[in-house]
């Protein structure tokens, strides 16, 4: 049997002490967002709370609607360190929207959040939209031949006769 001297049973105390504080049981984690939006959420009243409320409790929106500015959008969205087998990647562990509509008096009408699971059971559809811009018509097509065609000739020298 292997006996440890004095000073090697201090150097391996104090290697054991030094790899066991740098790992933290803990999981690192990175949100994005507001946090405990859920909490937050439930604090709204429908009918009672207005915009100065949700601007107390959430902070400015997020996001507002495209064509309605009284819907307002906050989002919460937790990142993790995945384990060994995921190669450390990121992998996200909360991923919650709130959508809050109010009425032209600033009161809150509609309140709704959709959690990571409600998310995945949303259907997307599978057509592409054609891009009408980025395809020339005819007539553009047309015009740019000539005009390259006109301005080609000028950058050619002539020959003297």
């Amino acid at each position: 049997m292997y006996c440890f001297k004095h000073y090697q049973l201090k150097y391996l105390i104090i290697i054991i002490a030094l790899f066991s504080t740098s790992c933290s049981p803990k999981k690192p984690s990175y949100t994005h967002g507001i946090n405990s939006i859920e909490n937050k959420y439930n604090i709204l009243v429908i009918n009672k709370s207005n915009k100065n409320d949700v601007i107390a409790t959430f902070g400015d929106p997020h996001s507002k609607g495209i064509a309605d500015d009284d819907i307002w959008i906050y989002v919460e969205r937790r990142f993790e360190k995945g384990s060994i087998y995921k190669l450390g990647k990121n992998q996200i562990t909360k991923n919650n929207i709130v959508k809050l509509k109010f009425d032209k008096y600033g009161l809150l009408v509609s309140k709704n959040i959709v959690d990571k699971e409600a998310m995945n059971k949303i259907v997307y559809s599978k057509d592409v939209t054609k891009n009408t811009r980025s395809s020339r018509s005819f007539v553009e097509g047309f015009l740019s031949s000539i005009k390259t065609k006109m301005y080609g000739k000028r950058n050619t020298p002539k020959e003297d006769n």
